[in-house]
């Protein structure tokens, strides 16, 4: 058999910056050890396989990082959208789409258009509400990180676990500095992911330069160093953020930068909404741009 696949750039409109995805649009016949040796050929932090709706919905949509399945991630939805738009298999984009995709973590609606550029763009609303678990240990997250506890702010929140749909550790630092000397201590992962029941570290700084948000992503027992741009995580991040802001109703855009530090930078677009104090809505958007394309004979 052979399939066709498409590699692209996600949260950035230049090539060779933002986060790598390898998109397989017509994905029938693969079986599921296939398809986790297709995403292990790649080697991107995420590789989607596109099939027939099983639900009612536009397509199914399945995630494989290089070790295996995820129920949900963020530049995979955002990409696939892409590459299936620019292949005009939603028709023209000369009034916006609204398409749905199914995924193990529920459904994802993702919305696309044409900025005032000409460039596609396309936003994904998260598939679950905002979860928020237990705090986890301050100095253990320090160990993990290389840190010391000083450089861990906790007058928002403490290192804690936030979903909304993928679970990660969402810990934020208190300088610019602290966020680039960061790096996860592997011999110390594994006792931590036991304890925190997580490995997905997502670290932040708030307001600097011309973003609100300064991310970035660890999830090396995943077979992802780091991640250039992370959906997933700014959608449970700025939901967490919004959740404890102490305002009950509002509605808030988010800018976030992310991969900067591994040569990828990416710029990802944020929108949360509040209501009478519950956050009800997350949502993330950015642009992507095709990088190659070809055929695997398997």
């Amino acid at each position: 058999m052979v399939y066709r696949y498409f590699v692209c750039d996600v949260f950035t409109k230049q090539m060779f910056r933002g986060n790598q995805l390898a998109v397989l649009p017509e994905a029938q016949g693969l079986s599921e050890s296939q398809m986790q040796n297709i995403a292990k050929e790649f080697n991107f932090s995420e590789t989607t396989f596109v099939f027939p709706p099983e639900a009612g919905q536009t397509k199914m949509v399945r995630i494989y990082t290089p070790n295996s399945e995820v129920p949900f991630a963020g530049h995979p939805n955002i990409g696939t959208a892409f590459i299936l738009a620019k292949n005009g298999v939603f028709g023209t984009l000369d009034t916006g789409k609204e398409v749905v995709f199914e995924e193990k973590a529920g459904l994802v609606p993702i919305k696309i258009k044409r900025d005032e550029s000409g460039y596609i763009w396309c936003e994904l609303s998260a598939p679950e509400v905002l979860s928020i678990r237990d705090p986890v240990s301050k100095s253990l997250v320090a160990s993990v990180l290389t840190l010391n506890e000083s450089e861990i702010l906790t007058t928002t929140h403490p290192p804690q676990v936030a979903s909304v749909g993928l679970p990660f550790l969402l810990v934020e630092l208190s300088s610019v500095n602290s966020l680039v000397r960061a790096q996860i201590d592997i011999s110390k992962l594994k006792l931590f992911f036991e304890k925190a029941g997580v490995s997905y570290i997502h670290l932040y700084c708030r307001n600097v330069e011309d973003f609100d948000i300064k991310a970035r992503m660890f999830a090396p027992l995943d077979g992802v160093s780091e991640d250039p741009a992370t959906g997933s995580a700014n959608c449970a991040l700025i939901g967490l953020l919004s959740q404890y802001e102490n305002i009950d109703d509002f509605d808030k855009n988010w800018t976030i930068s992310q991969g900067a530090e591994i040569g990828r930078p990416s710029v990802l677009y944020g929108r949360t909404q509040k209501q009478k104090g519950k956050v009800v809505g997350v949502w993330i958007g950015g642009h992507s741009v095709l990088v190659s394309e070809g055929t695997l004979k398997l």
